[in-house]
């Protein structure tokens, strides 16, 4: 049973290798041409010494057509020489080939038979060599079709050896022994080579699966290194490797691009909401969209969390780049599908030229960063291209940054406080301390300046602990019935270390943990709210109180008003501008004083500068409230003197309303 299953195997084609098939048609192509010489010219020259000795139909007719069928199938070949057929159509295409190697075997054997009984002993030892050179001949050209040249070695020399015997010459029947024996040796020659034919061209298979899961792994390896893996753009360091060449290009050229920076606003509540998982599905978004985008000179990447860059090889005028910046923004303004809810974010861009804003990598990225930063500062979901505005702005910024570094901050920062009032009792019930610096070069530096370059170089950890000190040292003067209204700095309670500091410094005041209220603003309670709430509850353990300021300026503040240890929620002086003439304002304010009633939470009004504006949120529901009406920041010398008064003009306003 597998002697017969071998067989079957060998005289058919192999349908499930389809490199094996396609290597086994490929090769034969090669020898078409051969196969048929050898078979026109054996023929032409057996056919031309019968002429005279065999009928014409044998010597001429007949062979005049096999040749002639052999002149067409090479000519058939050389027009579809160079087709390529799929494994489906090159299956039939072998079978064919097989059929027709029977089929010329048996024509060209069955001339042989017919034209040996004619003329001399020559002329048949001329038909008998014919025989043996064009088999082995046209064996050897189809060593690669196992199967076809099976059929051809069997049909030829069985039917020639056959009719030899049969004649009973001794000479020919020895003739028949050796063409049979010669026959065995040339299938063994033809299997042998078939296997090797077959085995290389696996072997093959197997190197080029090889190398292809080689680049595979190299593509793959190029991938990691050069793509962002959630969303498909290049990453940080394919972005300068970019960035350099451009800038190389652009220096030899004397051309020039353009850089820009893009931030999302309002991503980091879509992952302290919603989970870093829906945080990533947003990201992933952003990258299908700023793809859809792309252009031939258009070059986007991830930088790293939800910041962005983007490349223009070409340079624009400043009305075409704040035109593709605002198709950038609008793109990304569009609502985001997160967790079965709607996500409404935006980007801002920051653009910079080179070699205008920046002659280097570094400078030019700089620049682009600064507009950004102005960006976000006061239009945010816009491009803004850099300018000598930025320019003037980062050398101030360097400056103070500089000065900040340097400054003996125990001589420099002073402390001005601001009344918080209760209108009902008509007493001050605490005073926020408000840092304030007096530089020798600089002098008078703005609160939100030097604040906001402390928080980006982290001095502002020695400027809190310096301030911190000096209001407690004030507090500690005070009546017993007043606390302090401290402000912490989004880096103050970064790590639970550093909370673990603000708390020491009150432990060494002398001033009881109750008085001092400790406020964190929502923007920084985003940046890492589960650090956040670690930090907070360590704060509110530890006894002191914590508030929340700037109420309703920050994204989704109701979610974290029950999900952090709030004392008292500060309601931003925006909603105050107009509150006495706008409806929606009132309705804000009051919405807030209900939901710190619902909660057990006190509620401090901020920014109040007039009599009706008072008049209207005390009738709203409003206690304890702060603003220039009541008292502007004052020195801490001041402090005692306003305390001694009998009754704040602020507070008699609020009791005639």
């Amino acid at each position: 049973m597998g002697r017969l299953t071998r067989l079957r195997e060998a005289l058919s084609v192999a349908e499930g290798d389809p490199e094996l098939v396609r290597s086994q048609l490929e090769a034969f192509g090669r020898q078409i041409p051969l196969l048929y010489f050898i078979l026109v010219v054996n023929t032409t020259a057996v056919a031309i010494t019968h002429i005279g000795c065999a009928p014409a139909w044998l010597s001429i007719y007949f062979p005049g057509v096999l040749s002639a069928l052999c002149i067409i199938r090479c000519l058939r070949w050389w027009r579809v020489r160079h087709r390529v057929l799929t494994h489906d159509k090159a299956v039939p295409e072998l079978r064919k080939l097989i059929w027709l190697t029977g089929l010329f075997a048996v024509a060209f054997s069955s001339w042989s038979l017919f034209l040996f009984p004619y003329g001399t002993a020559y002329e048949q030892a001329q038909v008998a060599f014919y025989m043996a050179t064009t088999v082995v001949g046209c064996v050897f050209c189809l060593m690669h079709l196992r199967a076809a040249a099976f059929l051809l070695l069997s049909i030829a020399i069985l039917s020639f050896s056959s009719f030899l015997v049969f004649t009973g010459s001794p000479v020919l029947v020895a003739m028949a022994v050796d063409m049979t024996l010669v026959g065995v040796a040339l299938a063994f020659i033809i299997q042998l080579y078939y296997r090797t034919f077959a085995d290389v061209v696996h072997a093959q298979r197997e190197l080029q699966a090889s190398q292809q899961k080689t680049q595979r792994l190299s593509d793959d390896n190029f991938r990691l290194a050069s793509i962002d893996s959630l969303t498909d753009l290049p990453n940080r360091r394919s972005f300068f490797a970019s960035l350099q060449a451009l800038s190389e290009q652009a220096l030899g050229t004397n051309g020039g691009f353009h850089v820009g920076l893009i931030d999302l606003d309002g991503f980091k509540q879509v992952n302290d909401i919603y989970g870093h998982a829906s945080g990533d599905l947003v990201l992933q978004e952003v990258g299908l969209r700023l793809l859809a985008l792309a252009e031939p000179n258009l070059f986007f990447a991830r930088l790293g969390g939800d910041e962005f860059g983007v490349l223009v090889q070409n340079r624009p005028a400043n009305p075409t780049l704040v035109e593709l910046g605002e198709r950038i923004c609008k793109s990304l303004s569009q609502p985001y599908r997160v967790a079965g809810n709607v996500a409404e974010l935006s980007g801002t861009i920051g653009w910079a030229a080179f070699p205008e804003a920046g002659t280097t990598v570094a400078q030019v990225f700089e620049r682009a960063d600064a507009a950004l930063y102005a960006g976000k500062e006061s239009r945010r979901g816009t491009p803004v291209i850099f300018s000598t505005e930025h320019e003037t702005r980062i050398r101030r910024s360097s400056l103070v940054t500089q000065e900040l570094r340097h400054a003996d901050l125990e001589a420099e920062l002073f402390l001005e406080f601001q009344p918080i009032c209760d209108v009902l009792t008509q007493r001050t019930i605490g005073l926020e301390a408000l840092g304030r610096w007096h530089n020798a070069r600089l002098g008078a530096v703005k609160p939100e300046e030097f604040i906001r370059i402390a928080e980006r170089t982290e001095l502002i950890l020695r400027v809190t602990e310096v301030l911190l000190r000096k209001a407690l040292n004030e507090a500690a003067r005070w009546p017993s019935e007043l606390y302090l209204s401290f402000n912490l700095s989004s880096i103050d309670i970064c790590t639970s270390a550093r909370a673990r500091r603000v708390i020491d410094i009150v432990a060494a005041s002398g001033v009881p943990p109750h008085r001092v209220s400790f406020e964190i603003t929502e923007t920084a309670v985003t940046r890492d709210f589960e650090q956040a709430r670690c930090s907070l509850t360590m704060i509110k353990k530890a006894g002191c109180r914590v508030s929340l300021d700037d109420f309703g300026t920050g994204y989704s503040s109701l979610s974290y008003v029950h999900r952090l240890p709030f004392d008292t929620i500060k309601v931003d002086r925006s909603f105050m501008t107009d509150v006495d003439s706008n409806g929606a304002s009132r309705k804000i304010v009051k919405s807030v004083l209900d939901l710190c009633r619902n909660l057990g939470l006190e509620c401090v009004v901020e920014g109040l500068e007039t009599a009706s504006q008072v008049e209207v949120v005390k009738a709203l529901g409003a206690r304890a409230m702060q603003g220039y009406l009541f008292s502007r920041p004052m020195r801490a010398s001041a402090v005692a003197g306003y305390l001694q008064a009998a009754v704040e003009p602020g507070l008699a306003a609020a009791a005639q309303s």
